[in-house]
C-alpha cells in the first residue's frame, strides 16, 4: 500500500477553491427586458442591493412576489431591488404584462440567460416547474460593498423571502455594523 506524505494528504484541500467551488461575481451587469435600462453592481453605490431570482416560464407567484416588493420597496430605500428571470426577453415581456406601468417603470426585470448568475451566485437548480428543470427560487442580499450577507433558497414555488422578512434582516445588519 502506497502512503502519502502530509503535502501530497494536503495538496488537494489548498487546491479546492481554484477547481469548481463557486464564487460569487465581483461585479456583473444585467440588461432589462423591459426597458432599455443595464444593471452594474459596481455602479451601484453605499446601497444594499437585493437579488430576486424568479422561476423561468409563466409563475404567478414569482407576479405576486415582485409585485410586493415594487410596492412595498420605498419602504427601504436604501435596498435596490433587482428582479431576474431566465426567459427570452420576449417571455419576460410577456409576463411583465400583468404588472402596471407604475411598476415595471421604476423597476425594469433583468434577464440572466440560461440562468448563468443564478449558476455564479450557487443558486441549485433541479426544480421541476411547468414541465422544465429550473433554478429554484432565491433570494441573495448583497451589503454597500456588493459582498453576500444572507441568502434565502426556497425549496419550492410557495416558499420565498417576504417583503417582512427583508425588514427584519435589513435592521439586524445595521444593528450590527454599529
Amino acid at each position: 500500500m502506497q502512503q502519502l506524505s502530509f503535502f501530497g494528504f494536503l495538496l488537494p484541500i489548498l487546491l479546492l477553491p481554484s477547481i469548481g467551488l463557486a464564487q460569487n461575481p465581483v461585479d456583473f451587469e444585467l440588461r432589462s427586458a423591459t426597458d432599455s435600462s443595464h444593471f452594474t453592481l459596481s455602479k451601484v453605490n453605499g446601497k444594499f442591493v437585493a437579488l430576486h431570482f424568479l422561476l423561468k416560464t409563466d409563475c404567478p407567484r414569482c407576479l405576486r412576489h415582485t409585485n410586493n416588493f415594487i410596492t412595498r420597496g420605498k419602504e427601504l430605500p436604501n435596498v435596490v431591488q433587482i428582479f431576474i428571470k431566465p426567459d427570452s426577453d420576449q417571455d419576460i415581456a410577456a409576463w411583465a404584462e400583468n404588472l402596471t406601468d407604475d411598476e415595471v417603470d421604476p423597476y425594469p426585470i433583468y434577464r440572466d440567460p440560461e440562468a448563468a448568475l443564478a449558476a455564479q451566485f450557487s443558486i441549485p437548480d433541479g426544480y421541476e416547474f411547468h414541465g422544465q428543470i429550473v433554478h429554484f427560487p432565491a433570494f441573495v442580499l448583497l451589503d454597500t460593498h456588493g459582498v453576500e450577507v444572507y441568502r434565502y433558497v426556497g425549496k419550492d414555488n410557495s416558499d420565498r423571502f417576504s417583503f417582512d422578512q427583508l425588514l427584519t434582516k435589513i435592521s439586524e445588519l445595521r444593528e450590527t455594523s454599529r
